[in-house]
């Protein structure tokens, strides 16, 4: 019979064989998957445009017209001569003739916790970035102006002092406050907050940790003598007619 050899077993091709085969012509019947692409570039005009970013607290111009209409609450303590804290009784330091940028600063921490006053907190929390800006910007004025003089009665717990707030107690930079001409009893209860907490401050907690009270009153009264001073801002009185 046809397809039998010699011996009449089957002629067939070996099995390894058939399968390379098969595996060939199997891959030339499939189509490559095809390459993948880079995605397409978008051109600048199909591109989101970037959106502006707010500007931070520092940045933000205070405006004083502004800030002067919304300082009525903040003037019933701070625009009247000698007025005074209860519990603890001390004196509401005078703002004009301060730099506005240790103004904002000062509200931020009195807004954000970091000065521990129930007033001043409540007041500010109620205030946006740039209300507070505003708001110093008004009370500060024409801020003090070095006189460029060493007092001779410089005490030695004042003289590091010095080196941000000035020998004349007008501060080097805008970020520190001037002390000239504060209120005594004001820049006493402002150390003993920086040394038992109430004032968070990371620099002046270092400076006044070793503090003695005798220190504390010796710098208050060099500082509250000092000249050019600041001053109490005016408040404008309002006269009510029938008219």
């Amino acid at each position: 019979m046809p397809g039998r050899g010699r011996a009449g077993a089957v002629c067939a091709v070996p099995v390894a064989a058939i399968g390379a085969w098969l595996a060939t012509t199997s891959a030339w019947t499939q189509t490559p998957a095809p390459a993948p692409q880079p995605a397409p570039q978008q051109t600048a005009a199909q591109q989101p445009a970037a959106q502006p970013t707010a500007p931070s607290p520092a940045e933000l111009q205070g405006d004083v017209r502004r800030g002067k209409a919304i300082s009525y609450t903040c003037l019933g303590c701070h625009g009247i001569d000698g007025y005074k804290n209860a519990y603890p009784m001390y004196s509401v330091p005078k703002l004009e003739g301060q730099n506005a940028q240790y103004l904002a600063a000062a509200l931020h921490g009195y807004r954000d916790g970091d000065r521990s006053h129930i007033t001043m907190h409540a007041q500010a929390s109620t205030l946006s970035d740039q209300d507070i800006a505003d708001i110093a910007a008004y009370f500060a004025g024409t801020p003090l102006k070095a006189s460029g003089k060493v007092p001779a009665d410089l005490p030695k717990a004042a003289a590091l002092c010095t080196s941000c707030h000035g020998a004349d107690g007008v501060a080097v930079a805008v970020i520190y406050p001037s002390l000239a001409g504060q209120h005594e009893d004001y820049l006493e209860r402002a150390l003993e907050e920086y040394q038992k907490g109430g004032r968070k401050n990371p620099i002046m907690k270092t400076f006044v940790a070793n503090l003695k009270a005798g220190d504390i009153d010796a710098i208050a009264e060099y500082f509250a003598g000092r000249t050019p001073s600041l001053h109490t801002e005016e408040r404008p009185y309002t006269r009510f007619t029938a008219d």
